[in-house]
């Protein structure tokens, strides 16, 4: 049986270390899987690691079902988060939860990670109610690279740190 959010949640609750490592193919998620690694994230990050792309904002959601149902199929225990990719959940609401949707029902995810804070905050609200658990990722924001201009330390000014402490709020 998979991990559970109810299980991560009395995982955190019991003070136990929860690990998370990312799997972009079947061989390491099995590697993974035997070595006890509770949560596998196949991220968006597949584009420079496995598709030689200059960062994740043209890997889309085709290449992400297709690793996603690589990871699963090597995996039986272990919690799979979906990458959701760039403009998958920036559109609108109804196309973020149809695509959320897809990664779970298509991909065989149990949840889906998504960028942002304050800004996604009603579209997380949404999927969410739409029974679809969310991983969110805030400070460094890969799929922002074209708007920030680099990989960039986030938070380091006190202004830059307080809104990070409001997005993860």
């Amino acid at each position: 049986m998979r991990v559970t959010i109810r299980d991560l949640s009395e995982m955190k609750h019991q003070g136990e270390k929860i690990v998370m490592l990312t799997a972009y193919d079947y061989t390491s998620a099995k590697i993974l899987e035997e070595v006890g690694i509770p949560i596998m994230l196949v991220g968006d990050s597949v584009g420079g690691a496995v598709l030689g792309y200059d960062s994740t904002v043209p890997v889309t959601m085709a290449e992400m079902l297709h690793h996603i149902k690589a990871v699963v199929r090597g995996t039986h225990k272990a919690h799979i988060v979906g990458d959701m990719p760039f403009l998958t959940y920036q559109v609108d609401v109804v196309e973020a939860i149809h695509n959320a949707g897809r990664i779970l029902q298509e991909g065989g995810a149990q949840s889906v990670k998504l960028e942002g804070g304050r800004h996604v905050a009603e579209t997380v609200r949404r999927i969410v109610e739409a029974g679809i658990p969310v991983m969110g990722h805030i400070g460094f924001t890969p799929q922002s690279v074209n708007q920030i201009g680099a990989d960039l330390v986030q938070g380091e000014s006190l202004d830059a740190a307080m809104g990070l402490i409001k997005d993860a709020k």
